[in-house]
């Protein structure tokens, strides 16, 4: 965890509301294949809270996780620079072990969040997480700036 940066467990009450928030979408999630919940909070700069559960499908690709759907209606609604995101995550709901996200949600975050400055919270509940910038969990990561 860098703490050369600003980091958004300063504010224990906000990190703390992203893990509850977080932890109540596992009651969306569908996930009937895997049986494996997981629920995301996402930060905008400006303050606000969106949700996201993951979705599975028969076909598996088509499959959508939770990071990428808060960042999709997020995204929907207009919303384009995110401070922070909670990912929580468990066979059945339960919390055992963190539940990092996948190689396509770090993409998705690449395009639309600062790497350097993007926090990623990892929680088991409010009293044990881990919060990474998008560069740590994606070094060298491809963005925008790759094609100008």
């Amino acid at each position: 965890m860098r703490t050369d940066i600003e980091t958004i467990d300063t504010d224990k009450e906000l990190v703390e509301q992203l893990i509850e928030t977080a932890i109540r979408q596992l009651d969306f999630s569908y996930a009937p294949y895997s049986g494996f919940k997981v629920g995301a909070a996402l930060l905008t700069q400006e303050g606000e809270i969106y949700t996201g559960c993951n979705i599975e499908n028969a076909a598996f690709s088509p499959t959508n996780c939770a990071e990428r759907t808060a960042i999709f209606k997020a995204v929907s609604e207009g919303k384009r620079k995110f401070k922070a995101i909670c990912i929580v995550g468990g066979k059945d709901g339960v919390l055992t072990e963190y539940a990092a996200p996948c190689g396509v949600c770090r993409q998705v975050m690449m395009e639309f969040c600062d790497p350097d400055t993007f926090q990623i919270i990892l929680a088991i509940g409010k009293e044990k997480y881990d919060i990474f910038t998008l560069n740590e969990l994606l070094p060298m990561g491809f963005g925008s700036a790759n094609l100008a």
